[in-house]
């Protein structure tokens, strides 16, 4: 998925939007060094394998990867277990920046 993730930083720059990402790898040591090579530019908080700890088990996560979207108002109105693939994503994506990209000139 981190090719896709990173069009979307790029495609999302300047707008309100953002990837925050939870690693899962065995160790930190792994977790760091595929970040690295697969140049992740976004936050991304290490977990431990263990979806039963830290922060897989604060936010429901029963496997990896898992997908949270999450409104300019801090509502989740999306979750997946697994990619849902790029264009559900994409179109999700889309339609709730369009609404806090409105919401945000309103003010």
């Amino acid at each position: 998925m981190f090719p896709h993730e990173r069009s979307l930083v790029k495609r999302m720059a300047n707008k309100p939007f953002a990837i925050l990402g939870v690693n899962g790898d065995p160790d930190l040591a792994q977790a760091n060094k595929m970040s690295d090579e697969a140049d992740v530019s976004w936050r991304s908080f290490w977990n431990g394998p263990d979806p039963g700890a830290g922060i897989a088990r604060s936010w429901n996560v029963s496997g990896w990867p898992t997908l949270y979207l999450i409104d300019h108002e801090g509502v989740i109105r999306n979750k997946w277990l697994g990619s849902p693939g790029d264009e559900e994503l994409d179109l999700a994506i889309n339609q709730l920046v369009s609404v806090a990209a409105s919401a945000a000139h309103s003010d």
